[in-house]
């Protein structure tokens, strides 16, 4: 099963150019107070950690994610990078570009990868539909969460959708 998400919003950065730029591209200070992050860990070369997905039944699911940061001349992308073994996982891409006064327009994709156990009829179809919708939920939380959270570890306070 896989659910995605996205998020695109602006904030500025209250240090200029310089400071948004050197900000986008530490991945770990820039995510660093988003929720729903768990066990984050970042720096100028990318970032890990774990999404928290509360399942009904299962109780709370994590998804394990690795990105890498790779500079650009405007910014900063993450890319996702595979995750062996695991029966869950999030991918988790971005892009953050910066203009002359320091305004950051970030753009977010998430792609949750959900193995379930193999479960037949009305009762199975009614448990995937379940999880879908709760997973869906979390995606969807956490990208609404980023232009706050991200603003947040800026200092500009409230994002702009």
């Amino acid at each position: 099963m896989v659910i995605e998400a996205q998020q695109s919003f602006t904030l500025t950065h209250p240090g200029g150019r310089a400071a948004a730029l050197a900000f986008v591209r530490d991945a770990g200070a820039a995510l660093s107070r988003v929720r729903f992050l768990r066990d984050l860990r970042g720096d100028r070369e990318g970032v890990t950690g774990e999404l928290v997905v509360p399942v009904p039944v299962l109780g709370e699911v994590d998804l394990p994610f690795r990105s890498r940061l790779t500079v650009t001349p405007d910014g900063a992308a993450l890319t996702p990078e595979p995750l062996a073994g695991e029966r869950a996982w999030v991918e988790v891409a971005g892009q953050a570009g910066v203009d002359e006064v320091g305004a950051v327009t970030f753009h977010f994709h998430f792609r949750a990868h959900l193995t379930l156990p193999q479960a037949e009829g009305w009762g199975g179809a009614a448990f995937e539909k379940m999880v879908r919708a709760a997973a869906g939920r979390t995606l969807e939380r956490v990208a609404g969460e980023l232009p706050v959270g991200i603003g947040a570890a800026m200092g500009a306070g409230r994002g702009q959708p």
